[in-house]
């Protein structure tokens, strides 16, 4: 994975410039700056205060950053009373953000990238197709979700046709990013399956050529990450993960986060935080 340097994490007090709510409870912040919007790549975090009553901070992917404007973007659900009180935040309200935070992943020379984000795990997959949107790559995202996406669903006009999956993110056919979507909640125009499921229909419809071409990106609930993990052992694909994990003080400092990993070396226990969130699957799975 590529390596995140310390001296790239940054203290800032940043202003709140929007703040939407969709259903299920879940929320996309815009802050304000332009020093975490130019550090960051696909993949890292930021750790923000969520109220002046609660001293923890709470860990947030990046999903999108718009360097021209200084600004980046969090999707988040409430889960707790954390994120509860962040969803209270209003615009033009101040947040101590530490970031960008973590390894992030690595384009290789893959270049038809298969992404895969299920639930809160989707804004990595949509911080990559923002990197690779306007290169020589030719990403084909799919997002999962058990609750509305934080998204209008639209129609798309652009990647594989299935009939049984029409409906595309909004921002990503902007970009002109094939996506499509999953769920078992039965959502006009999303796949009724899992993830997993949209993702061997696409590489059983891929040449052998094709294939030698795929590298898999992905990130979400531990369960899915295994599915993936092992659909792409199935097909003999390269494969990095994001793990969410628990974090304290997301710097390395109390390991309250480690994970196994397998090395060269036998097992080692590793910081999610710095060490990753990335990983190569198959050092975890």
């Amino acid at each position: 994975m590529s390596k995140a340097h310390r001296g790239t994490i940054k203290v800032c007090d940043c202003q709140v410039l929007a703040h939407y709510q969709f259903e299920g409870d879940q929320y996309i912040l815009t802050i304000d700056s332009s020093e975490i919007a130019n550090l960051t790549i696909p993949g890292q975090f930021v750790h923000l205060t969520v109220s002046d009553s609660i001293s923890m901070r709470r860990p947030i992917s990046v999903m999108s950053v718009d360097i021209e404007n200084g600004t980046f973007d969090l999707l988040y659900k409430v889960v707790g009373e954390g994120t509860r009180k962040l969803s209270e935040t209003k615009i033009g309200d101040i947040l101590s953000v530490i970031g960008p935070i973590g390894n992030g992943f690595e384009l290789t020379d893959k270049k038809l990238p298969l992404l895969i984000g299920g639930g809160v795990g989707m804004p990595p997959m949509i911080a990559i197709a923002q990197k690779i949107k306007d290169t020589d790559y030719d990403p084909f995202v799919i997002l999962g979700s058990e609750v509305p996406f934080p998204f209008n669903p639209e129609k798309s006009n652009i990647g594989p046709e299935c009939d049984e999956a029409s409906h595309s993110m909004p921002l990503l056919e902007e970009w002109g990013v094939a996506c499509r979507l999953t769920s078992l909640q039965a959502f006009e125009g999303v796949y009724s399956g899992y993830v997993t499921d949209l993702a061997k229909k696409y590489l059983d419809s891929l040449s052998k050529n094709e294939l030698s071409k795929v590298e898999v990106y992905s990130c979400g609930p531990q369960s899915m990450l295994e599915a993936v993990a092992k659909l792409a052992r199935d097909y003999n694909l390269p494969c990095q993960v994001s793990l969410e994990e628990y974090m304290a003080c997301a710097v390395g400092g109390c390991a309250g986060c480690v994970v196994e990993v397998k090395t060269e070396d036998g097992l080692a226990m590793k910081r999610v935080c710095v060490d990753g969130p990335v990983f190569d699957a198959r050092s975890i799975y």
